[in-house]
């Protein structure tokens, strides 16, 4: 075993110590020699790098409710030798500017604006003396604020939702239905509700369950800031009742009675409502003004009222024949 070992190490030894390889490896050294002068040259030259830097807020009081999430990191570029800008990546790691809560706070209008020259001072004086700051991005932070001041709101769903051929969208349940809103009394009060995200769905026939991030508002803290969207379809259905045809406007001491006394009403709904429907829940009327003013052997029915949840309602015939009586 150990002959065969050592003959394998005196193989791959004139292999690499052969004319050839020799020159290989002279290549090679040289390559990475040169190699390392360039990367000395290009670290010693001024050059600029972002870094992202984490930004803390603090001294926050207890009976304060922040109603935006604060940014937490900062970007910012710095220009000096790449040496220098090389150690600060090394790092890795930017120890968190902390901004003093009430330094910033405007009680009155419930609002905080950190400028970008506060972020570059808190930076000038953890770098070295020769780096600069170029910039810092956002130019600004805003937050907002309030002391617990808040309402409920129901929520309300913002998409297109398109179901299925020869259905419709039944109903919408929503879980949680309401959300708690903070902000300060103005915002306040100009909330009646919140949506959620844009939602679009095409061509469902079943129930779909879907958690939907609530849209978000400027200076406003929602809670929760998800809900679960159950969207019902049901199938269309065509249906065809009798309803009573009702006179209108009649004069005291007369009556008009119209034949046939009922008329056939086609119309479209959801199949889980067509069983709750009723004939009473339509109103088909005959207007005695414009009899009187228009005399003839018929007289125009009109469909006034259907129930909810009813679409594409029609009469069989537009006009009846028809007999006014002295009481």
């Amino acid at each position: 075993m150990d002959n065969e070992s050592s003959h394998i190490y005196k193989s791959i030894r004139k292999f690499l110590f052969s004319i050839v390889n020799k020159e290989f490896l002279i290549f090679l050294c040289f390559l990475l020699l040169s190699g390392a002068f360039w990367m000395l040259m290009v670290l010693n030259e001024t050059t600029e790098r972002e870094y992202n830097v984490p930004l803390r807020i603090v001294n926050v009081p207890r009976n304060v409710v922040m109603t935006t999430d604060v940014q937490d990191t900062v970007r910012v570029t710095l220009r000096d030798k790449g040496f220098t800008l090389l150690a600060y990546w090394y790092r890795n790691s930017f120890i968190p500017i902390k901004l003093n809560f009430n330094n910033y706070a405007n009680k009155k209008t419930g609002k905080g604006v950190i400028p970008q020259s506060d972020i570059q001072k808190v930076m000038l004086q953890r770098l070295y003396n020769s780096t600069k700051v170029v910039s810092v991005r956002p130019d600004k932070l805003e937050f907002f604020f309030n002391y617990g001041i808040s309402k409920r709101v129901p929520v309300r769903l913002n998409g297109h939702i398109v179901p299925g051929k020869n259905y419709y969208l039944a109903r919408t349940q929503f879980l949680p239905a309401n959300v708690t809103v903070y902000a300060s009394k103005d915002i306040l009060d100009s909330i009646s509700y919140v949506t959620t995200e844009y939602l679009n769905l095409e061509n469902f026939e079943d129930t779909v369950v879907q958690v939907v991030d609530l849209k978000t508002i400027r200076g406003v803290k929602v809670v929760p800031t998800q809900t679960q969207v159950t969207l019902y379809p049901d199938i269309l259905t065509e249906e065809t009742m009798d309803v009573p045809i009702t006179a209108v406007g009649m004069p005291e001491g007369k009556v008009l009675r119209t034949f046939p006394p009922r008329v056939k009403v086609s119309f479209v709904a959801g199949a889980s409502i067509i069983r709750n429907i009723k004939p009473e829940q339509f109103k088909v009327v005959v207007n005695y003004s414009e009899v009187a003013a228009h005399p003839s052997d018929k007289c125009p029915i009109y469909l006034r009222d259907v129930p909810h949840g009813v679409s594409k309602p029609r009469l069989e015939v537009s006009q009846v024949d028809y007999l006014i009586e002295q009481q």
